[in-house]
């Protein structure tokens, strides 16, 4: 008998600014409590804490959660092989709107690397441009 794996379909996120963690623990396929649990074993995972200490995730928080599902799931690390992977590697995340489907890419966030003398004359550019 074989075992087969099939990789589980996630829904779409919606184009909303904030998140309730009952949503993102249906967007994610993740109960609310492992949530709050990877709040403490992953440090770039900060949701935002309203009255009465309510959680408010935000987009690319909803990818990074997807991010560490698919590591702890899907490719068999543990929470510390998931934390040195996305610690390492800075996990660049895409989105793809027109299918709704997020993916990961392990590219060093140094290649997403802004210059940044060049927006500002760019930006100096546009403004002469439109005569300040």
């Amino acid at each position: 008998m074989t075992a087969t794996t099939e990789k589980v379909v996630l829904p779409p996120i919606p184009a909303k600014r904030y998140f309730t963690i009952g949503e993102v623990s249906e967007l994610c396929g993740v109960k609310p409590h492992v949530l709050r649990y990877w709040e403490q074993e992953f440090t770039q995972l900060k949701p935002v804490k309203r009255r009465g200490n309510r959680r408010y995730y935000q987009h690319h928080e909803v990818l990074l959660i997807r991010r560490i599902r698919d590591l702890l799931y899907e490719q068999g690390f543990t929470i510390n092989g998931a934390r040195n992977r996305l610690d390492a590697h800075g996990a660049v995340i895409e989105d793809a709107p027109a299918s709704g489907d997020e993916t990961v890419s392990a590219v060093p966030a140094t290649t997403a690397m802004v210059d940044v003398d060049q927006l500002r004359k760019d930006l100096l550019h546009v403004l002469d441009l439109l005569g300040r």
